[in-house]
């Protein structure tokens, strides 16, 4: 039979669409023609595929062969179609039974030497391949990433000689592949290590139960990024759906996906020389960037006011609508971009200004022009920022105060992430089955149903926002965060101290 059909998937973007590996053999001046919109990395297949096929002893037809990709308008790339080609090329020219490939997709790079290599993007392929009802043919490296997908039927593959043997064999009956464990989160880090910084501990903790962003300022060595590595371990578990989705968004990056981190939650902290295309994704084939790797985690920018402000108003949209839409001249993507941002800046350029040690000599003007680089609609967009000063020599070395003539006590210890993660939980149960979503998610409707305020509260919120200067996009996180404490001490409904608590973790709204 001169023609054979191999199914595979393409990448693009977060999806996997159909691709149809059509191979024909006809009469003519002998050669491998690869059609279809292939980019440079498919178009080489046919060296790597002629090289594999004779390595491992099989003819490679001396005829005139053509390879269409279908459909021709998609662009192709990658080495993930090298094995349905080297299989389309063994059907057509009778070396395989053609219907043995009838009910399977195919993906895999080969080497010269015939071994099959792992490609990314195999776990949205898998999802797609279960939905289409068919089986997936894949390296032997990305079988546990398959295996994530509900109702995958896996078929993994090592060497291309032994594949081809089991060819022969009959049809290919799917494998039981052993899904990964998920991550432990007793390996994060553990919130008792942060000595002092009683209100930073509690901000983390407001943060986590209502999924709200923030922003801490103190000078260096306060201990920021110590805390802000310490969120995760605040975050309950990731259900199925969220863990699949987050595995899936890792295997189609330039990292692809590590199965050790299954279930774990991301924790993205770009270096504050990435660029707008770094942040939200993009290129002329779109990839995801930083903040959709940290979809459904944690995205900290330490050193903020050091990132170029161009990339950071790349941020508002992401941080308002949850999704980033990439657009090029020839490809659009759509990711998800649901994360948490947490950031840290220094309260001036030398970091030392309001420290006890009196370092500062920064003037007003050096300080306004620093604070200046985040602009007020990206500050608008932070629900909490609060100054985290430096920690004592007593407080660090676990000692409380002393007074004259005492003895000196250690000071106990610190509440651990799991103690603080249950109440967080026990939190963002109540707003599940209020709303549905995280308070930090809430709609202006959800907002004025869920986020009503007592007389008194409402005149102590009239005065912050005259006081203040809030904008309304302000007065509404405000509004959300304090439905947070409240639902963290399990109240009905907003209090005073709830609001009272929300508007001192609102240190830049403050006038100077």
């Amino acid at each position: 039979m001169p023609l054979a059909t191999v199914h595979s998937r393409s990448q693009n973007g977060l999806g996997a669409d159909a691709v149809t590996v059509e191979v024909h053999l006809a009469p003519g001046l002998p050669g491998l023609n690869i059609v279809g919109l292939p980019e440079a990395a498919v178009r080489e297949a046919k060296d790597r595929v002629k090289a594999a096929l004779q390595t491992c002893g099989y003819e490679f037809p001396n005829r005139r062969m053509t390879c269409n990709l279908a459909p021709a308008d998609l662009p192709k790339e990658g080495g993930r179609f090298d094995l349905a080609i080297a299989l389309g090329i063994l059907a057509a020219s009778g070396q395989i039974p053609a219907a043995a490939l009838e009910t399977l997709e195919v993906l895999g790079e080969l080497s010269l030497s015939g071994e099959i290599r792992p490609v990314r993007g195999a776990l949205p392929a898998a999802l797609k391949c279960a939905q289409a009802g068919r089986q997936l043919l894949l390296p032997l490296d990305n079988a546990a990433e398959a295996a994530l997908a509900r109702q995958a039927r896996v078929i993994p593959a090592a060497h291309l000689a032994t594949l081809v043997a089991a060819l022969h064999g009959g049809p290919l009956q799917p494998q039981p592949v052993a899904r990964p464990a998920p991550a432990c989160g007793a390996s994060m880090p553990d919130l008792a290590d942060v000595r002092g910084q009683h209100q930073a501990k509690r901000a983390l903790e407001i943060a986590a139960a209502g999924g709200h962003s923030l922003l801490m300022v103190g000078p260096p060595g306060s201990g920021k990024s110590m805390l802000a590595a310490r969120l995760p371990g605040l975050l309950p578990e990731l259900d199925e759906d969220e863990a699949v989705e987050v595995a899936a968004i890792a295997s189609v990056s330039r990292g692809g996906f590590d199965v050790s981190r299954w279930g774990q939650r991301p924790f993205r902290a770009p270096h504050h020389t990435a660029s707008g295309v770094a942040l939200v994704g993009g290129g002329s084939v779109p990839k995801p960037g930083e903040i959709t790797l940290a979809h459904r985690g944690i995205l900290f920018l330490d050193e903020l006011p050091e990132f170029d402000r161009s990339v950071l108003e790349v941020l508002r949209e992401p941080l308002e609508s949850g999704q980033i839409t990439v657009s090029r001249a020839a490809r659009q993507a759509d990711f998800p971009a649901r994360f948490q941002l947490v950031a840290a800046m220094n309260p001036c350029p030398c970091g030392f200004l309001g420290d006890v040690s009196g370092k500062c000599r920064c003037t007003p003007d050096q300080v306004a022009r620093y604070r200046g680089r985040i602009s007020g609609p990206l500050l608008d967009r932070i629900d909490l920022h609060l100054f985290v000063p430096r920690v004592e020599g007593d407080a660090l070395m676990g000692l409380p105060a002393s007074a004259p003539g005492a003895g000196i006590v250690a000071e106990p210890a610190g509440q651990t992430s799991a103690q603080v993660r249950q109440r967080v939980c026990e939190a963002r149960r109540r707003q599940q089955a209020r709303a549905g979503t995280l308070n930090a998610q809430l709609g202006v409707s959800a907002v004025n149903r869920d986020c009503r305020l007592d007389p008194v509260a409402r005149d102590l919120l009239r005065n912050a926002m005259t006081r203040l200067g809030l904008s309304a996009r302000a007065y509404h996180r405000v509004l959300k965060v304090a439905r947070t404490v409240a639902d963290l001490a399990a109240a009905e409904h907003i209090q005073v101290p709830h609001l009272a608590e929300v508007l001192r973790l609102r240190e830049l709204d403050r006038p100077a």
